[in-house]
């Protein structure tokens, strides 16, 4: 590995259902030889249900998600080399499980029960050097749910997504008072097939670490 990379860096890659995460943590990784950890999605035994019946499975899901979260934040803590989490414990917590509570999705119980758990973790979790915001509006959102074909995915309530959106520009705004913000508007790019715009923004990554620069 590259010696200028021989140190601990802990970045996040935030952002709504189907903006472009993972792609874009396979990317920075690929590039920058950094170690990723992939929102883990797959192995979720509640997702499939929640998407049928947010109502009964809100919580189940959202409890799994803080589990494999906290898995990952243990693994990124002991290894001594940049990290990028595609998605953050904070997301679950003050976005996606607020906005099912707020739609009357998760019961006042239940989410006080998982937010008390969320809280009580909360102040021991390490701390991002640098949070990624990809930012999409609700109906660039939608067509990319729709391309890459998940099927537990495609009926995604459209109202969802727009609350979604909504408490993450409230979120981003506020979390970027703790550390390094860099905010990425994607309505008008495919990261798939746009190398160089991809390049200029793991170049201004790149020099943030390395440099302290800011972005």
């Amino acid at each position: 590995m590259n010696e200028k990379y021989q140190k601990q860096f802990f970045c996040v890659i935030a952002g709504n259902i189907g903006v472009g995460k993972t792609t874009f943590t396979r990317y920075l990784c690929s590039r920058l030889q950094w170690h990723p950890f992939y929102e883990n999605f797959q192995e979720n035994p509640y997702l499939k249900s929640f998407y049928t019946d947010m109502h009964r499975w809100a919580f189940h899901s959202q409890v799994f998600f803080l589990k494999e979260r906290l898995k990952n934040l243990e693994q990124i803590s002991q290894i001594k080399m940049p990290c990028v989490q595609d998605r953050s414990i904070y997301e679950d917590a003050e976005i996606f499980a607020r906005n099912l509570y707020e739609r009357q999705m998760m019961s006042e119980r239940d989410y006080n029960v998982y937010h008390d758990l969320y809280s009580r973790i909360s102040s021991f979790l390490p701390q991002p050097d640098l949070l990624i915001y990809l930012r999409a509006s609700t109906w660039t959102l939608i067509s990319r749910i729709r391309k890459r074909g998940r099927e537990f995915e495609q009926d995604i309530d459209v109202e969802y997504l727009m609350q979604l959106n909504t408490l993450y520009e409230k979120w981003v705004k506020n979390f970027s008072a703790q550390c390094d913000t860099l905010i990425i508007d994607t309505d008008s790019v495919n990261m798939y097939e746009n190398q160089p715009w991809m390049d200029g923004i793991i170049h201004a990554i790149e020099e943030k670490v390395i440099n302290k620069k800011p972005l």
